[in-house]
C-alpha cells in the first residue's frame, strides 16, 4: 500500500492547526493512559492502521503493558482495565459507531457515574480528534511505521 497524497504538504495551514489543537489535548484533565486507550480502541473500531500502529507504540512508551494492549479490544471480557477505563472504552465506542438514535441514556449515565462534566468534555474532545486523524489516516493511505523516526515512535522498541 503507498500513500494517496500528503496532505500535511497539501494543506499546511489546516494541518497545523488540527495538529496544535490535537497537541493541546495533553494539557486536557484526561490522563494519558486513558487518552492511549481511547486512541487505540477509535482505531480498531476505524480500522485505521496507521493509527494503531502509532498508538500502540505510544502507549508502550508511556509503560502500558503489553498484555493490557493485547486486551484493548476485548476490553469488555478482560479483568485489566478499571472502571474510569471502561467507562471512557464505553463513551469511545458510542461516538465512534454513533448509534441510531444518539447515544443510549445508559451509556451516558455510566460514564456520567465514572467521570466528571469536565472529564466527559475533554475525552469527547479526545475522541473527535482521533476519529478525525483516522479518516485522514485511512482517506490518504498513511503506511503504519512510516513517521516512527519523526514522532520518536521508534523508542517503543516494537517493529
Amino acid at each position: 500500500m503507498t500513500q494517496r497524497l500528503n496532505y500535511a504538504q497539501q494543506s499546511p495551514e489546516l494541518f497545523n492547526k488540527f495538529v496544535e489543537f490535537s497537541v493541546s489535548l495533553k494539557n486536557s484533565v484526561i490522563d494519558e493512559r486513558i487518552r492511549d486507550l481511547v486512541n487505540i480502541r477509535a482505531s480498531q473500531i476505524n480500522g485505521c492502521a496507521f493509527c494503531l500502529d502509532m498508538h500502540v507504540k505510544e502507549a508502550k512508551i508511556h509503560g502500558e503493558s503489553e498484555l493490557r494492549l493485547y486486551h484493548v479490544a476485548i476490553w469488555r471480557e478482560s479483568n485489566l482495565f478499571h472502571p474510569r477505563e471502561r467507562a471512557a472504552l464505553a463513551w469511545t465506542e458510542a461516538l465512534t459507531r454513533l448509534p441510531e438514535g444518539g447515544v443510549p441514556d445508559e451509556i451516558y449515565e455510566r460514564v456520567r457515574g465514572q467521570l466528571s462534566e469536565k472529564e466527559i468534555s475533554d475525552l469527547t474532545f479526545s475522541i473527535m480528534t482521533i476519529n478525525a486523524w483516522n479518516r485522514a489516516s485511512i482517506a490518504f493511505r498513511n503506511v503504519p511505521g512510516s513517521a516512527d523516526k519523526a514522532f520518536g515512535l521508534d523508542k517503543a522498541n516494537l517493529s
